[in-house]
């Protein structure tokens, strides 16, 4: 919970000293709950580990941490763990940590029933005694500081620790809790809008109306989904187009089997479901990436250059009898197509891919080729993910490095890792776990991790959700903006030859 005095940033430099995944927890606020000892054991006694924050009149923020219990018992606990803190000085961040010395860890925290939060021995920091009631909006604690004789100040002393006096408008306790995986965070680890119909509607109103640049005439631009067998491209395809729709669509087969249900390169149209006006993109879609089978690296380099036509479908070219078909299918089209001309203008999908073979562009234009590539995987099975698979992977994006090609990976099936993404993915970017895999899969696909985008595709749903529209549009969004980049780098090597031909 973060309400009261502290700010996001503090509570994330209180957790670069504390350590771990951690969640902040209101337990008592002397404004709220009474300046009261009796009060203040009764709210935060055994509830683990706390910070102690209290604020003064110049704005100064100051306070102490410990990873025990605080208790009634009338003795101090040791905590090698514990340690006072600076957060503002009259007004000012002043991020300063001070840690127990090491012979005084035995008289790191007092506990007795009639006293507030006591630090150190001596006392370094002790709050208050008994009940007080605020004067004009502000409280005395009255014993002060001994500040250094528990705790390493680095030579700083009462006044520039707390501006020489204990006059406190406000006091809170936090329980600090190990944080579970699957609990939101307060703040999201990746920032978008606020997730609104609005929203929404805002999004599906820009991809509908983008346009590729305008200098390079083209109509569409081509995105590429390629990934593992079952992993969620096609799935993807139908999540995009159910949007533009405005009902839940397969019109790409989609589903799980042995191998992949993809047996063709296809490319797409998501067209606009009131006008059936085609959208101006497309997503290429191909077969999935297996283990000794499934799509090769020379056909992935046909379809990122653009040689590759819709439809066309890979078989394995290794017997002789389907060379012989080869020769013999192509003879025939050489001397049938004189007459017939229009059945043979279009690709025949069940030969493999050749520059002999009619159908295949042989000098493709911007307009043919790929201008963003989205790998696309499962979730919930990149932990088992093969060497063999991963090599694969790479041996791609070294094609596509050397082509320029920018590239995401669509994390799909995210509720399969995380049981409260089940029911809501509007909490996607809330969710740690989320973030856990996504950084995960950042560093095994050598991509920064704002290039790695959770999505959940529709599945089981009959109807449109709002929260799976926009995590899909905005990824979708940001895959547009990349092959924007894509297209200003080819046209910033158009300007530079036209200005190498005038030199």
């Amino acid at each position: 919970m973060m309400a009261g005095l502290l700010q996001k940033e503090d509570f994330d430099e209180l957790l670069k000293w504390i350590g771990g995944r951690r969640k902040f927890r209101l337990l008592y606020k002397i404004t709220r709950d009474g300046c009261s000892a009796p009060t203040f054991h009764s709210k935060c006694d055994g509830k683990g580990m706390s910070v102690t924050v209290l604020s003064n009149p110049s704005d100064t923020v100051y306070g102490g941490f410990t990873s025990q219990s605080w208790t009634s018992a009338g003795a101090y606990v040791p905590d090698p763990k514990a340690f006072l803190f600076q957060l503002k000085f009259n007004g000012k961040s002043s991020y300063k940590q001070f840690a127990i010395k090491p012979e005084k860890i035995a008289y790191a925290v007092y506990c007795h029933s009639k006293y507030g939060p006591t630090f150190g021995d001596g006392y370094d920091l002790f709050t208050f005694s008994g009940n007080l009631t605020a004067c004009n909006g502000e409280f005395k604690f009255e014993k002060g500081c001994s500040l250094d004789n528990t705790y390493n100040m680095k030579g700083t002393d009462y006044s520039a620790f707390a501006n020489g006096n204990l006059q406190v408008k406000e006091m809170e306790v936090y329980q600090v809790d190990d944080c579970d995986m699957n609990d939101p965070l307060e703040i999201p680890w990746r920032r978008t809008p606020e997730w609104t119909t609005r929203l929404m509607q805002e999004l599906k109103e820009e991809i509908e109306n983008y346009k590729p640049l305008e200098q390079l005439k083209i109509q569409q631009t081509k995105i590429l989904l390629i990934g593992q067998i079952g992993a969620g491209k096609s799935s993807f395809f139908n999540t995009i187009n159910s949007i533009f729709r405005g009902y839940v669509t397969s019109q790409a087969c989609s589903g799980t089997a042995e191998h992949s249900l993809t047996t063709q390169y296809r490319s797409y149209q998501v067209r606009n479901g009131p006008s059936r006006k085609p959208l101006n993109f497309r997503l290429c879609d191909t077969r999935g990436l297996e283990e000794g089978q499934g799509i090769e690296a020379q056909d992935v380099c046909y379809i990122l250059d653009g040689h590759t036509p819709d439809k066309y479908v890979r078989q394995k070219n290794k017997t002789h009898i389907t060379k012989i078909c080869h020769c013999l299918y192509t003879e025939i089209c050489r001397v049938v197509s004189f007459a017939l001309p229009s059945l043979f203008t279009q690709f025949n999908p069940s030969l493999p891919l050749s520059s002999d073979i009619p159908g295949f562009i042989k000098a493709p234009k911007l307009k043919d080729r790929i201008h963003c590539v989205a790998f696309v995987l499962d979730a919930s099975s990149v932990d088992i993910m093969s060497e063999q698979m991963l090599e694969k992977i790479k041996k791609l994006q070294t094609a596509m490095n050397q082509r320029g090609l920018p590239q995401v990976v669509l994390l799909t099936k995210i509720d399969k890792i995380c049981a409260s993404l089940q029911d809501d993915v509007g909490l996607t970017y809330y969710i740690p776990t989320a973030q856990e895999y996504v950084d995960k899969v950042s560093e095994m696909i050598g991509l920064p991790r704002s290039h790695v985008i959770p999505v959940k595709n529709y599945e089981s749903e009959r109807e449109l959700n709002d929260n799976i529209n926009i995590l899909n549009l905005l990824a979708m969004q940001q895959i547009l903006h990349f092959a924007d980049d894509y297209l200003y780098n080819y046209l910033d090597d158009l300007d530079n030859e036209q200005i190498g031909t005038a030199d």
